[in-house]
């Protein structure tokens, strides 16, 4: 099976196919490395991919981490103050963060299947990937 390629962007989040929240997708070093770093908060979430652990170091704002295998498929759900340091999930393959408390109210849990649409500027790449 061939891996996604996704680029940075937004879209729309879905869980189990509702849409429930704006989505920022980080997949770059720099987007990652970046993330929700000097924020007060998030509308959305934040898509890190690829991705398998997560710290809040230097975060202002206690937020959900949500590992997620290649289709999307939620492995776990943690919450995370600031200053932690996450485990590394190795199945994991992308990451998906938010506000504390918000993916509980998405319907967010283990089993869960994710979708960022493909009509948004966010969708994995299916084809070569071609400067811009």
């Amino acid at each position: 099976m061939r891996r996604q390629q996704w680029r940075d962007g937004t879209g729309t989040l879905t869980v189990d196919g509702r849409p429930v929240a704006p989505v920022e997708i980080a997949a770059t070093y720099r987007t990652r490395r970046r993330g929700l770093l000097g924020r007060d908060g998030i509308k959305g979430a934040m898509l890190l991919a690829p991705c398998n652990s997560v710290h809040t170091i230097g975060m202002r704002f206690p937020i959900d981490v949500a590992y997620l295998d290649g289709q999307l498929r939620v492995l776990t759900v943690r919450t995370m103050r600031p200053g932690r340091l996450g485990i590394p999930r190795l199945r994991a393959r992308l990451v998906l963060e938010a506000e504390a408390g918000r993916m509980a109210a998405w319907g967010v849990r283990r089993g869960a299947e994710l979708t960022v649409p493909s009509g948004t500027d966010a969708s994995p790449s299916r084809g070569p990937r071609t400067p811009k």
